[in-house]
């Protein structure tokens, strides 16, 4: 009986002990920090610019002439290997045509940015004008590159309508030539009506 009372105070003593030192190495003020802190996981790497070269948010659309150039250079050299790609039967000709179809689409949009920088340009000009800073006589220049700008603007808008409606038209085609082989859905044939029928009265 005396044995098995050493033996049950010899395993409580045991199980408390590491409780107690645990105890004893905690700081008494909570708000004291630890002497060891864990390491972070992910720790920040000082002065990191991060340049954001992704596309903007869905409905967001870029208005940086110099961005927006960028991504139609890529997109000329994608649409451009893209038709050899099809020619050799590497992708579908549909994915051929979207790829010519967004570097229209960017073409209109840098149109637009320059369209929009020129006006604001001019708007900066005629600010100074009016409060004596600049002779009226610079701004001639200005309003020849708006009047240059807009008329830019206006034919690649132009092209881009045109172009969308071509693809709108084709692909209701296509939609129709699937339902009537089996391998279509009506579904499909009324989307792609819808998106024409849009475009059309858009235009």
């Amino acid at each position: 009986m005396m044995r098995f009372l050493a033996f049950a105070l010899v395993a409580l003593l045991a199980a408390t002990t590491p409780a107690l030192l645990a105890q004893e190495d905690l700081p008494k003020n909570p708000e004291e920090p630890l002497e060891i802190e864990p390491p972070l996981l992910i720790q920040e790497t000082p002065n990191r610019n991060i340049v954001n070269t992704s596309p903007g948010a869905p409905g967001q659309k870029e208005t940086d002439p110099e961005r927006i150039q960028l991504a139609l250079e890529k997109a000329r050299k994608s649409a451009a290997s893209g038709e050899r790609m099809y020619k050799s039967g590497i992708i579908a000709k549909v994915e051929a045509e979207n790829r010519a179809l967004k570097v229209v689409r960017l073409e209109a949009d840098l149109a637009a940015a320059k369209l929009d920088a020129a006006k604001q340009e001019l708007a900066a000009q005629q600010t100074r004008i009016a409060a004596g800073e600049t002779p009226e006589s610079e701004a001639e220049a200005t309003k020849s590159a708006l009047l240059i700008a807009t008329r830019e603007a206006e034919s690649a808008a132009a092209k881009k309508e045109r172009a969308e409606l071509d693809a709108a038209m084709l692909n209701l085609q296509r939609q129709k030539k699937l339902l009537a082989m089996g391998s279509g859905r009506k579904s499909e044939v009324n989307r792609a009506e819808e998106k024409l029928s849009a475009l059309q009265q858009k235009n």
